[in-house]
């Protein structure tokens, strides 16, 4: 069951992963940081009500799976299971360097709580499929939240699990696209359209639940209702790349970048973020 966190407090907790994720990406000197910003909203609401895992105990048998099919986003997904406990704080300092548990995607042997190692774009719903399908061969009641981005749709492998997903009945599978618009060549719609997105995952099997994922009260309402669908269930998470900071919004250079060495610029990109909240 989800925890009883109030929306005001998954806010607090969502501008603190923004921080984060810029203090992150300037020690590391780049990073996928229009990403990660996009996704900070949902997997804030994740790991801080939704996941029932257990932070003493990050193999736990009954927990609940998440799988990070955005590879790219380990600038989010660490820093993020940072907060929550798994791993200290103190070591996003290290993000990306030379004998460091942390690179540009995550790797479940080196980080504490990552549950699949990802960043070849495709594999996480066939991924989460497998794993949905052995909690119930073992009767665990647990869920699997796999998260994609939007371009990555257009991995065949996605709509194969989804079909699988629908015939095998996965009711514990959930499914989040990360739908920001824009992959690393430009925007979906120009380098390969998508829309009806919502009807293409329809038409395979899947419930689905559209929200703002850069509006907390929304986020919240889609991952309560799909918490409580007997699914297979998809939520369509329309976000702006790089929400957070006015420079970086709806930027496709952004998908990857830097801040340069000069630690005021960093500053003024955390001033902005405690601005808005």
């Amino acid at each position: 069951m989800p925890s009883n966190v109030s929306v005001a407090e998954l806010k607090a907790k969502a501008k603190e992963l923004r921080l984060n994720i810029v203090e992150t990406t300037f020690n590391a000197t780049s990073g996928h940081v229009g990403s990660s910003l996009s996704c900070a909203d949902m997997l804030t609401a994740l790991y801080f009500k939704y996941l029932n895992v257990d932070v003493a105990n990050p193999d736990w048998e009954e927990r609940d799976r998440f799988i990070l099919s955005k590879g790219h986003c380990a600038l989010a997904y660490v820093p993020c299971l940072a907060m929550k406990g798994f791993i200290p704080i103190e070591s996003l300092a290290d993000f990306n360097k030379t004998g460091s548990a942390y690179g540009m995607h995550p790797d479940s042997k080196k980080i504490r709580g990552c549950d699949a190692s990802t960043g070849s774009l495709g594999h996480g719903m066939p991924i989460g499929v497998g794993m949905s399908i052995g909690l119930k061969m073992k009767g665990i009641n647990a869920k699997v939240v796999v998260m994609t981005g939007d371009g990555e749709c257009q991995e065949g492998s996605n709509w194969e699990a989804a079909m699988a997903a629908a015939k095998y009945k996965l009711e514990n599978l959930i499914w989040i696209i990360d739908r920001n618009k824009l992959e690393i060549d430009g925007p979906t719609e120009e380098v390969m359209p998508l829309e009806p997105l919502d009807k293409k995952v329809e038409a395979f099997g899947m419930k689905c639940i559209k929200c703002n994922g850069n509006d907390m009260e929304d986020v919240d309402r889609a991952l309560a209702e799909a918490w409580e669908t007997a699914g297979p269930v998809c939520i369509i998470s329309s976000t702006t790349k790089g929400y957070g900071v006015k420079k970086f919004e709806g930027d496709v250079k952004m998908h990857y970048g830097s801040f340069g060495d000069d630690r005021k610029d960093l500053q003024v990109y955390i001033d902005e973020i405690n601005a808005r909240g």
